[in-house]
């Protein structure tokens, strides 16, 4: 219940913050886009101070709390901008920026509870009831305003979102993509402001407005999107995602084909959520479908450095989620792991020795064809490493997935190394993998 004599002190910090942030914003420095009419995020911004410093003795409740939803949503744009590269929120102060995260949004959640009697420990979102008595004030009023920013933002971003008649230029028409640009980031600021156990209560809120986002033309509102499905999967249950889970996989699968600038977000965001709905499924039509769909994308742009950087750095746990399952897809990695492991770049070099290292640990590379090109590819690589910066590392994990093969394959493998038997640059290896005295090769692999 409303304190009416503790409204004013509420109204007054409103009022105090918002001028003060108003203040520091109208005096930042703000270059209008060129071929925007009237789009000013700037204005905009501006606006939901405007809006949340008015005010007066006699507001009602709903009042207060239009122009505390209005607060929150400009803190959210301003918080979210010291981590964004976006232009359109690139000017705003870092000072004002990181502040937007602390001291003011405490003062206000302070004083929001404070004259609404210290809010409601248990509130009701939806069918579930949720005990907040542990969070912090801060975190409560996100979740209280939620169901108040949310579909706000959907909108926002919707408007220059792609109808069936339109295009692009059509949609940025009708309403500047900026503005959904900062919707999103608002998004993604109010999604990882709440954490586990607390966000899976949320999902009906939060999964509709981050669809919305990643169904956008515009690759900036899609990452932010993505970063808040991220942070979904890492503080949900996959219970909590429940009906959701189909159309958010479509939506990954739809999203393989990103551009560069956000190619890291749909590859983690895809690998969190199927490996995490499909857990105990390997044979699921999803693993089939982003796997495809990650190496159609990868086999397009085998070059690409920082495309198969991100892709390898992430991918482990699909590969363990799908174990044996791996061999049906032999047939692709491999042609693609051959080439990156002679790349001019030490990193992707490491990080394929490590992925073909687990893909041995998971299937013991069963009646594979690959395994003798595998064996070459190796030899070769162990050469080249003389001139590399990380050669310890590589020839270390090309002595390790050497043994693995060795420890799988028997006397086929012996029948394979028997080719380089004679290379003179091989000699420790060949004495390692001729001795049949196991202590002797693990002395030897702790000492490379």
């Amino acid at each position: 219940m409303l304190q009416s004599s503790k409204t004013e002190g509420l109204l007054d910090i409103l009022r105090r913050s918002s001028e003060s942030i108003f203040s520091q914003l109208s005096k930042a420095p703000y270059t209008l886009p060129e071929a925007t009419n009237d789009l000013s995020i700037k204005s905009l911004l501006l606006s939901l101070l405007t809006s949340a410093a008015k005010s007066s003795t006699s507001e009602t409740t709903e009042c207060i709390k239009s122009k505390t939803t209005d607060f929150i949503l400009c803190f959210a744009a301003l918080a979210s901008a010291s981590d964004s590269t976006y232009d359109q929120l690139s000017w705003i102060p870092g000072s004002l920026s990181a502040s937007a995260g602390s001291d003011a949004f405490k003062e206000l959640a302070d004083a929001y509870y404070d004259a609404f009697d210290g809010g409601e420990e248990l509130m009701k979102v939806g069918e579930f009831e949720l005990d907040l008595k542990f969070l912090s004030k801060e975190t409560r009023l996100v979740i209280e305003f939620m169901p108040r920013i949310f579909p706000l933002l959907k909108d926002n971003i919707k408007e220059s979102s792609i109808g069936t008649a339109d295009d692009i230029s059509a949609a940025s028409a009708r309403v500047p993509v900026a503005y959904a640009i900062v919707a999103a980031h608002q998004l993604r600021w109010v999604v990882t402001q709440v954490d586990y156990p607390y966000l899976g209560k949320l999902v009906h809120l939060v999964i509709p407005c981050a669809l919305t986002a990643l169904d956008h033309w515009s690759p900036q509102v899609k990452g932010q999107g993505m970063i808040s499905f991220i942070h979904l999967a890492k503080n949900v249950n996959a219970a909590e995602i429940g009906w959701y889970e189909d159309v958010i996989l479509d939506a990954c699968c739809q999203n393989i084909a990103s551009s560069e600038e956000i190619w890291q977000y749909v590859v983690e965001m895809s690998v969190l959520l199927v490996t995490f709905t499909q857990r105990s499924n390997p044979r699921s039509q999803w693993y089939e479908k982003l796997i495809n769909e990650m190496l159609n994308h990868l086999e397009r742009q085998p070059r690409n450095q920082e495309r198969r950087v991100v892709w390898l750095k992430h991918i482990e746990p699909l590969f363990n989620s799908l174990g044996l399952i791996l061999v049906a897809h032999f047939r692709r990695i491999f042609p693609l792991f051959f080439r990156w492991m002679h790349a001019d770049d030490d990193d992707t070099v490491i990080l394929v020795l490590k992925r073909i290292k687990t893909i041995l640990r998971l299937t013991w590379v069963r009646n594979s064809p690959y395994t003798e090109r595998l064996v070459d590819e190796l030899v070769t690589l162990h050469k080249e490493a003389a001139l590399r910066i990380s050669r310890e590392d590589i020839r270390a994990l090309i002595l390790d997935i050497l043994r693995l093969i060795q420890q799988s394959k028997g006397s086929h493998f012996e029948a394979l190394w028997n080719k380089h038997k004679e290379d003179p640059d091989l000699t420790t290896f060949h004495e390692l993998f001729t001795r049949k005295d196991s202590a002797v090769v693990q002395c030897l692999s702790s000492a490379s």
